[in-house]
């Protein structure tokens, strides 16, 4: 910084400070040069006005020139449709001049006495040559109309187009009726050049629903309603809604009348693709014919018969019906149809779904009488609830009941099946836990339900969840063998996602067993408190012996582990697990009860003592005179000390340690004579 801006001298101050006064004449120099600067100015302000009006009259020109191109572009739209109007109105005149009824006797009859045998064959050329001609010409107005309708998007609003209006559509009502009647005419004759023409007429005016409308009302009704005749007096039901034999005969009246407009329709770059006869001629009204002459073919009411004809539909669409024409629009109609059928079918759903809502909506737990063995098996499902489920998910699945295209929905319905069980199940379980009853029908089971029937649902839950992960699953799988693995992959997702729901509750089963168990079994440990009233003044010698309490307290779970039930249903890993749970719960109850009853004893013994000494200072009592026997406090420990070790003893015939649990070990810290703490024996 002091490179940049040195000190100034003395002299450099009074230079800067005398400035002003060197500044001689400043007012007459600004004088001089603004006179030039002034001019300079006007000039620039006035060519910047003359480039502005150069520029606007050039963006003026400009605009009239678009102008004027667009009213070009307008005007020759509108000549080139007064022509087409022109020619079309020109080409449908010249249409009458062809006698296209002539093959149905529309002749003269001075033509017709001149014909002879050896003419006669002549004539039926001629009367071919003719026809193919009006088929070529309409063919040509169909194209020029086409053309029009371009013009008529391009060219809206216009006076001169609204004008017209009434002359476009009297003409295209002509073409319509006149294209029409060749249409037929050449369907009648078989003529594959008058029916190509035609149809490519057809395609061009972009109207090939009238070409599908007439060959269906034209060749395939007439045929079809030969084979399917629909009337007052038809009968429903029975055989005569049987499909089978109907399908062979509608086979081959295709093969034999339809087949050749197929053939024509699909050739190959003739740009008749558009045309899809197959699908919106012959099989509507073949479906039309069936839902009009026998509509208890495909009626939901009556299952068994539904699904015989459907699979008939099916199978006749897919393997009989063996033209391979328009295959992409045949499929799309083949599968629209099946699905349209199989929608019918949700009256099985219900069926499905009803028989297991019935079973799970019971009070209480409904046992399954096997047939072949009155104690029933460990390979067998226990509850009725469980086998209706298994077999309403089989159901879905039964040769006579799915429909494959709708094998999403059963698949769907599966899982809903599924998870409809196990929210039964999650349903009772919170409600025995929170001691609710009535909230929902069906979940009221769980209350009145003893710890034995726990262990049919522990069963029943692992018998489904390994029926799901196997057998079922594979099955399943199989029948969407043909389906790509992305969705195979899925399907086992989904079927394998229902199973964990159902292992999800074993958890919480396997807790609500034990704390049923754990409460009964702890109904005996209130006799503790007897043992306070048995020592308490009382003078009793210590105990010998335990109460006879504690053969009861793992009664009740020695039996249930040994019972029928866990014994065949229950697995060992679940015996143990429900053992060593049920055995720390109880023990720990039975520490909390006798901890308490030793802490009150003691300041019981305490406050008793500090009364004693009182009275015995008040009465001039020598202060050492004590009662130097045992204390009821000791007493009451013994006791407890000699029951524990009973039950310790009971736990070891249970199969579980004492010492490894840890409320044990503080039970007896609690109550065991000092010289007895170190080490826990019996």
């Amino acid at each position: 910084m002091a490179d940049l801006f040195p000190p100034l001298s003395a002299t450099d101050i009074f230079d800067f400070v005398n400035l002003s006064t060197k500044l001689v004449d400043v007012d007459g120099a600004i004088l001089r040069m603004r006179a030039p600067l002034s001019e300079l100015r006007e000039k620039i302000l006035q060519f910047r006005h003359s480039v502005e009006s150069s520029l606007a009259a050039l963006q003026n020109g400009l605009r009239q020139r678009a102008e004027a191109s667009s009213a070009r572009e307008v005007l020759e739209l509108l000549l080139d449709t007064f022509h087409v109007v022109s020619k079309v109105e020109k080409l449908i005149k010249e249409l009458p001049s062809v006698p296209t009824d002539w093959s149905n006797g529309d002749v003269t009859s001075t033509e017709n006495t001149s014909l002879s045998n050896g003419t006669s064959l002549q004539h039926a050329e001629n009367d071919t040559s003719l026809r193919e001609t009006q088929s070529m010409l309409l063919e040509r107005i169909a194209s020029e109309m086409n053309r029009l309708k371009f013009y008529m998007t391009h060219a809206q609003n216009f006076p001169f187009i609204e004008n017209m209006e009434k002359r476009i559509q009297s003409a295209s009502l002509l073409l319509d009726a006149s294209l029409g009647h060749c249409f037929v005419d050449g369907l009648e004759h078989r003529d594959a050049n008058v029916i190509y023409n035609c149809l490519r007429a057809y395609a061009a005016i972009d109207n090939t629903t009238g070409a599908e409308e007439i060959f269906r009302t034209t060749i395939v009704s007439p045929l079809i309603q030969k084979i399917i005749p629909h009337g007052s007096s038809q009968t429903v039901g029975g055989e005569a809604d049987d499909l089978g034999k109907d399908y062979q005969q509608l086979m081959q009246c295709i093969e034999k009348d339809c087949k050749f407009l197929l053939e024509i329709s699909s050739t190959a770059n003739s740009g008749l693709h558009v045309f899809d006869f197959l699908a919106n001629s012959i099989l509507k009204d073949v479906l039309l014919s069936i839902q009009k002459g026998k509509p208890g073919a495909f009626s939901p009411g009556r299952p068994t018969e539904f699904l015989k004809n459907y699979r008939a539909w099916v199978s006749w669409l897919f393997l009989k019906v063996k033209l391979a024409l328009l295959l992409f629009n045949y499929v799309i109609f083949c599968v629209y149809e099946v699905y349209h059928l199989g929608h019918k079918y949700h009256f099985r759903f219900q069926e499905i779904a009803e028989a297991l809502d019935n079973a799970l909506t019971a009070d209480s737990l409904t046992l399954v009488r096997h047939p072949h063995s009155n104690q029933g098996s460990s390979r067998d499902l226990t509850l009725k609830q469980s086998h209706m489920l298994l077999e309403s998910l089989r159901s879905c699945w039964r040769e006579d009941v799915l429909i494959l295209s709708s094998s999403d929905k059963f698949l769907r319905l599966s899982l809903q099946l599924l998870s409809r069980y196990s929210t039964w199940l999650s349903s009772g379980l919170d409600n025995r836990k929170m001691a609710r009853t009535g909230s929902n029908p069906g979940t009221d089971w769980a209350i009145s339900a003893v710890p034995e029937d726990f262990i049919y649902v522990m069963h029943d839950i692992d018998y489904l969840v390994t029926e799901l992960e196997g057998d079922y699953l594979g099955h399943v799988l199989q029948l969407f063998g043909s389906c790509p693995i992305e969705v195979l992959d899925l399907v086992k997702h989904s079927i394998l996602q229902g199973g964990k729901l159902l292992k999800d509750l074993v958890p919480r089963i396997m807790n609500t067993m034990t704390e049923s168990l754990v409460e009964k079994s702890v109904e005996d440990l209130r006799h503790l408190k007897g043992i306070t009233a048995t020592y308490r003044m009382t003078n009793k010698p210590l105990p010998v012996r335990h109460s006879p309490y504690v053969s009861g307290v793992l009664r009740l779970l020695k039996a249930f582990l040994e019972g029928e039930g866990a014994t065949t249903y229950l697995s060992t890993e679940a015996r143990k697990e429900l053992l060593l749970r049920a055995a720390e719960e109880i023990t720990g109850r039975y520490y909390e009860l006798a901890a308490d009853l030793v802490n009150v004893a003691r300041k019981t013994e305490s406050s008793l003592q500090r009364i004693r000494q009182g009275a015995q200072r008040r009465a001039g009592a020598s202060s050492d005179v004590s009662d130097h026997g045992v204390s009821d406090t000791d007493k009451i420990c013994m006791q407890l000390f000699l029951d524990i070790q009973e039950y310790g003893r009971n736990l070891v015939d249970l199969g579980v340690k004492a010492a490894d649990i840890p409320a044990y070990c503080s039970l007896w810290q609690c109550v065991a004579p000092p010289d007895m703490q170190t080490a826990i024996n019996f």
